[in-house]
Order: structure tokens, then C-alpha cells, then sequence
């Protein structure tokens, strides 16, 4: 029984680090993968290494063809791709309207 109570520390403090560390990395890794599949002609990026640009081609290898500038393409692999900045829509309509949407920024205003 004693055994029994030395390991339940153990147990408490895995399932700390399951919930503060490792189940949000594994959603983050999970929306990132979604975000990359979901990517299509049009729109606007950022890589990793912090170039800006707008998909123009998605090959069947998943290679990705990035207009930096005016006739200026790149082509770069899938897991390159840190963040969706603009998502084309049939609307025509920009997915950031301006507004931010912080907590803290709604709760003290806009400075």
C-alpha cells in the first residue's frame, strides 16, 4: 500500500504536464496540419522565414508556388508555412475587417 502512495506524486504530476504541455502542442500541431491542407489558390501567407506572399500553384506533391513580388515566384514545401494571413473568398471579402479581437483589448480599449 505504501507503494501505492509513493506513485500517485508521479501520476498527479504526469497528468500536469499532459494538460499544461503536451495536449495544447498536439492541437496546435493538429490546426496547423488542417490549415495547411485547407490552403488554395489565393492566399495570402507567411513563412517561417518571415516572406510574405500570395499562393499562385499547389502541386500534387503538396509543393507550394509563393508570389513574393511581381513576377516573382518561389516554391516551397507545405511545413514552411507559419501562418494564413488572407483566405481567398468567393466574396471577394478580406477575412481581417481591422478590429482586433484581444480579450484585454475589449476590456481596457484601443490606445
Amino acid at each position: 500500500m505504501e507503494q501505492f502512495g509513493t506513485l500517485i506524486p508521479l501520476i498527479l504530476i504526469f497528468l500536469v504536464f499532459w494538460f499544461l504541455l503536451i495536449r495544447p502542442q498536439q492541437k496546435k500541431i493538429k490546426q496547423h496540419r488542417e490549415m495547411v491542407q485547407n490552403l488554395k489558390r489565393g492566399d495570402k501567407i507567411v513563412t517561417s522565414g518571415g516572406i510574405i506572399g500570395k499562393i499562385v500553384n499547389v502541386n500534387e506533391t503538396k509543393e507550394i508556388t509563393l508570389e513574393i513580388s511581381e513576377n516573382i515566384n518561389v516554391q516551397i514545401a507545405p511545413g514552411m508555412i507559419s501562418d494564413l494571413l488572407e483566405k481567398k473568398d468567393k466574396t471577394n471579402t478580406p477575412t481581417n475587417d481591422g478590429k482586433n479581437k484581444n480579450i484585454l483589448s475589449g476590456m481596457f480599449g484601443k490606445k
